[in-house]
């Protein structure tokens, strides 16, 4: 039983050989190795394109703007998992990704495909924000539960991406759906980090459906920071006691 649309089944990132390895069509070790950095790396691996400078910049500074966030529930979990098995730094790492949805590490996948549905459909973002609140919704990308009434990386990306030039409809219609989500809920909201990662990213190429894939990358990074210290300086038994303490016992 086959699922799915049928297609021929190749693959276009890599192949390992006896004597080398392919990625993208390149020889890793005879011309990416030394050559690429990490993040103009993972730009080819997810694109198939090496990235032009403004391209590198920007998704370095999108990472980096994403990467750590304090003691969040993601990061407990992982500790945690950590502390249970010292020796399952994969199950740990896998753990706060687990953990690390929508609510926990932004909208940027959400906010990539409304910014490409307005593009696409020419919709006033007023009406689509109206919408969205009468069917009883949130514009992705919008509030947050610390940083008011700006988001400081947010308002640093745009801030770039306008001294650097590289702001196009995506980032406009970012700003648009900022106006609009004030006049549809009477104030103004905080345009969190989430949706200008998605917008520089849409501006600079890249495909909505690798938009997600950023922060997840990310954060990955903040993890293994927050287990390297949870094995020099064990918090995982006490994150899981002061828990325990906070939630009162109701038989």
């Amino acid at each position: 039983m086959q699922i799915g649309k049928a297609g021929p089944a190749v693959s276009r990132i890599s192949q390992a050989y006896p004597d080398r390895v392919e990625v993208r069509g390149r020889d890793l070790a005879g011309d990416l190795m030394g050559r690429l950095t990490f993040t103009e790396y993972f730009h080819l691996l997810l694109t198939g394109r090496e990235p032009t400078d403004n391209q590198r910049f920007f998704l370095d500074l999108l990472l980096v703007s994403i990467t750590e966030h304090g003691m969040m529930p993601s990061n407990v979990a992982a500790r945690m998992t950590l502390a249970a098995d010292p020796e399952s730094l994969h199950g740990a790492v896998a753990a706060g990704i687990l953990g690390a949805g929508p609510v926990i590490l932004g909208t940027s996948g959400e906010c990539a495909r409304l910014l490409e549905e307005a593009v696409a459909s020419g919709r006033d973002p007023v009406r689509i924000a109206r919408e969205i609140r009468e069917a009883g919704g949130k514009v992705p990308g919008f509030g947050h539960p610390v940083h008011r009434p700006l988001d400081p990386r947010a308002e640093r990306i745009l801030a770039l991406a306008d001294q650097r030039r590289i702001a196009k409809e995506h980032v406009k219609l970012a700003r648009s759906f900022r106006s609009a989500v004030a006049e549809v809920w009477g104030r103004p909201l905080a345009m969190n980090v989430a949706m200008p990662i998605a917008a520089v990213l849409l501006d600079r190429g890249f495909p909505t459906s690798a938009v997600q894939g950023v922060p997840i990358l990310a954060r990955t990074a903040g993890l293994l920071a927050h287990l390297a210290e949870e094995q020099e300086r064990p918090l995982g038994f006490l994150l899981a006691g002061k828990a325990e303490e906070a939630v009162a016992y109701e038989p």
